[in-house]
């Protein structure tokens, strides 16, 4: 559980970096631009770093914080598949793609651990 969330955690932090080139709150239409854009990320990054150590620890709501993440790896896939359907044109470079798709395995990936680590605690 530990490597896929990590894995799923930089990769949605890559995405990021380039959703910031992509101008991503435009797509999102987010009230407040960029400054919008930023006061999402400095909510959600340090939710999903503290969701990190209770899984390194071992808590008792490490298998919460692991689905959320996980979750949030296939939801931007999904997003952005939307996105591609109706006609944006941004992310389309390969390692943008890359990114996007990996975000996805690596969130299926991170799911399954955690449903088998769930399984183990009981």
């Amino acid at each position: 559980m530990e490597r896929g969330y990590l894995t799923t955690l930089c990769l949605l932090v890559f995405h990021q970096i380039d959703a910031a080139y992509w101008k991503e709150w435009e797509m999102f239409q987010l009230p407040g631009g960029v400054q919008g854009y930023l006061i999402f990320n400095m909510l959600a990054l340090p939710m999903l770093l503290y969701g990190y150590r209770q899984v390194l620890l071992k808590k008792r709501n490490a298998v919460w914080f692991s689905y959320i993440c996980a979750g949030l790896g296939m939801l931007t896939f999904l997003i952005h598949a939307g996105f591609f359907l109706a006609g944006y044109t941004q992310f389309k470079l390969p390692l943008s793609i890359a990114l996007i798709i990996a975000c996805l395995v690596s969130g299926l990936w991170q799911f399954f651990q955690t449903r088998l680590f769930e399984r183990h605690q009981r």
